[in-house]
């Protein structure tokens, strides 16, 4: 039996505001622990045209209609439209699913600027986007917060520092097989424990190898028969929350009968032993059916 986290990204207005909510009733019927993490201020979707140059993006795009899961109007925000500030909009219905007892925190400011952006960007610019972002999650909840997601799965080692400054206490910014702790090229503790995303997500394996949205949770339970302890699945509001909630039930119902149980991401410290943890640098590497580059464990320290 495993504990699998669910570790639910948010990145944009009509995934906060129709999304979420979806997704909170279909926990609720499962009777299964979350973590939803927010983005909280502009959201300027449509900015992330510039991803055409990436390798592999067209590809993806191919595979996973974009307009379907995203709609028309998200994907004209920030450039033909103003990009609504989804903080401001939305602070009520995100204030109902802390009251719902779902664990809540903070995947950025603004989603496309800091998944394009932050791989390359100064100390000073991180701070700032990252503060706006846990500023504004104080003004919502009362509250400082202490899980962190970074979006599109992209950071800098700035970005690893400044999570402790800010007072986060547990992250899930990376891809990989298993917890660490993050260190520089030094061996110096960068921030909080990493608890990686270990599955793939559903729109890396829709439309490979033959999956589509009616047997992809087939492949995803193949991968969860293992005798692995813990597991964190990331799941989006605008995916699992909408078109393919149906797909995200069937895997919730898979998952029960396999006999694990579900978890927050602020859940996982305390089931692992942290000072036996592997002390790992951060760096960049590829993930099969992602376009671009994003946050991987890759070098022991010394």
């Amino acid at each position: 039996m495993a504990v699998i986290a669910l570790k639910i990204d948010v990145d944009t207005w009509r995934g906060t505001r129709e999304g979420v909510p979806a997704l909170a009733r279909t926990l609720e019927r499962h009777d299964a622990r979350a973590t939803f993490l927010f983005s909280l201020g502009p959201d300027h979707t449509g900015r992330a045209i510039k991803r055409v140059f990436r390798p592999g993006f067209f590809g993806k795009v191919a595979r996973t209609s974009v307009v379907e899961h995203y709609g028309i109007r998200t994907l004209l925000y920030g450039t033909v439209l103003p990009g609504p500030d989804i903080g401001r909009r939305e602070a009520a219905g995100l204030r109902a699913i802390a009251a719902a007892g779902f664990e809540t925190g903070v995947h950025t400011w603004d989603h496309v600027r800091w998944q394009d952006h932050v791989v390359t960007a100064t100390e000073a610019w991180t701070r700032q986007e990252l503060q706006l972002a846990t500023e504004r999650y104080v003004e919502i909840f009362g509250q400082a917060p202490t899980v962190h997601g970074a979006a599109g799965w992209q950071m800098n080692e700035a970005a690893y520092r400044l999570e402790a400054e800010l007072g986060y206490t547990v992250a899930s910014d990376t891809r990989g097989p298993q917890a660490f702790v993050p260190v520089d090229v030094a061996g110096r503790t960068l921030g909080p424990v990493q608890f990686p995303t270990t599955l793939p997500t559903l729109d890396e394996l829709i439309g490979v190898d033959g999956l589509d949205v009616n047997n992809v949770h087939e492949a995803l339970l193949r991968l969860t028969e293992a005798d692995t302890p813990l597991h964190v699945y990331t799941l989006h509001a605008e995916l699992e929350g909408q078109k393919l909630q149906p797909v995200f039930e069937r895997l919730l119902a898979g998952w029960r009968a396999q006999g694990h149980r579900f978890a927050t991401v602020g859940d996982l410290p305390a089931l692992v032993d942290v000072q036996a943890l592997p002390r790992l640098r951060p760096g960049l590497g590829t993930v099969p059916g992602r376009s671009g580059m994003l946050a991987v464990a890759q070098t022991l320290a010394d």
